[in-house]
């Protein structure tokens, strides 16, 4: 695996962050397969026993134990066989993507550097994952919708329309903080409704174009807001991702049987969100069932709290640590980096590996 993950890599940072990134949407399935990981188990032995009446002689009788061991290892448990904890299942190769991008004033670069890097991160995981089945979300961080200058409508917009909206067809989830982006609006944005073929508001598996197509979803602009981490609760939440439910803006997002990899582009310390940062991480928990191994999380910010030569502001340290710092350190599986790397191809692909393997490694809620 790690050979593949080392090939892999070596692909990824030739097309780093420029124009040079190779497309995900029109890969061919490696001829690999992924083994889960396997685990030995252990029960311990409850059997209970009492003193021979006469230890000179051997009877055949029926066990009055609790639970007996047998030849093959098991352990029976008032008759019925007891296997020891689940076994890794594996993720079987889903994932969910769910991206936080800002949409704050300074963050017109780092969306350009995000929508670069990613070709060559997913072509990374799906090089190890031959049955890779994704879904990806790109969670809408500023409350509202409104273009205020018609003119830069494109595809899917009136420019001859009337502001706010230039006569586009709005719904209640385009104004919603969480659900998933499919027409960015405002200064830098996309401003076009996004081709999803899913006709959902989050990408699925076969996607046509899938590189331009998260490029459309993640460029969000700088004309909205920072509420990263309010975002990612609010996408996470169980109403709106219910499939049965009409209304629910990312219906069928989150799947129990996927790993999670949410990642959060976010160059502020995120004073803004709602909540602390323990019930941002009881969020994340609670979506994946309370297993901590069901999700990861990667988040890009900014390094002006780590000490002076940093990236972002070389010759200023704020002693004050960012919320979303805490929530890294919070997560048992989470990477953090500067968003001031100028290129964020090395930093998606230094942890693919860790990502796949906690794919084979996922144990199914029963």
């Amino acid at each position: 695996m790690r050979a593949l993950l080392a090939l892999a890599l070596s692909s990824l940072s030739a097309c780093g962050g420029g124009s040079g990134a190779s497309s995900f949407g029109s890969m061919t399935q490696p001829e690999i397969t992924t083994v889960p990981a396997g685990s030995e188990t252990s029960a311990a032995d409850t059997s209970t026993s009492t003193p021979l009446q006469d230890s000179s002689t051997s009877t055949s009788s029926e066990a009055s134990s609790t639970s007996t061991g047998t030849s093959d290892g098991l352990v029976w448990d008032m008759g019925m066989p007891d296997f020891g904890p689940p076994q890794p299942a594996g993720c079987a190769g889903k994932i969910d993507f769910l991206f936080v991008v800002s949409s704050e004033g300074t963050m017109k670069s780092s969306q350009d550097e995000l929508v670069a890097s990613l070709p060559g991160f997913m072509d990374a995981i799906q090089a190890q994952l031959p049955d890779f089945d994704y879904h990806i979300l790109s969670a809408n961080t500023a409350p509202g919708w409104s273009i205020k200058d018609c003119s830069i409508c494109t595809e899917g917009c009136d420019p001859d329309g009337a502001p706010p909206y230039c006569s586009a067809a709005v719904t209640a989830c385009d104004k919603k903080v969480g659900a998933g982006v499919i027409f960015p609006v405002g200064l830098h944005a996309s401003n076009r409704l996004c081709d999803i073929d899913s006709g959902l508001r989050y990408i699925t598996t076969g996607q046509k174009n899938l590189d331009k197509v998260f490029a459309c979803t993640a460029q969000v602009g700088v004309s909205g807001a920072g509420l990263s981490a309010e975002a990612m609760v609010a996408a996470l939440q169980p109403e709106i991702n219910d499939p049965k439910k009409d209304y629910a803006c990312n219906s069928g997002f989150l799947r129990d049987d996927a790993l999670l990899i949410v990642t959060i582009i976010a160059d502020s310390y995120d004073v803004d969100s709602l909540g602390t940062v323990d019930e941002w991480i009881e969020a994340l928990r609670a979506a994946k069932n309370y297993d901590d191994d069901a999700f990861a999380l990667l988040v890009l910010t900014t390094d002006v709290d780590v000490g002076y030569q940093q990236l972002c502001y070389p010759n200023e340290f704020d002693g004050t640590k960012n919320r979303l710092r805490l929530l890294a350190e919070g997560v048992e599986h989470s990477f953090i980096g500067s968003i001031c790397l100028p290129d964020y191809g090395p930093f998606f692909a230094e942890h693919v590996g860790a990502l796949v393997d906690l794919c084979d490694e996922l144990v199914v809620p029963g």
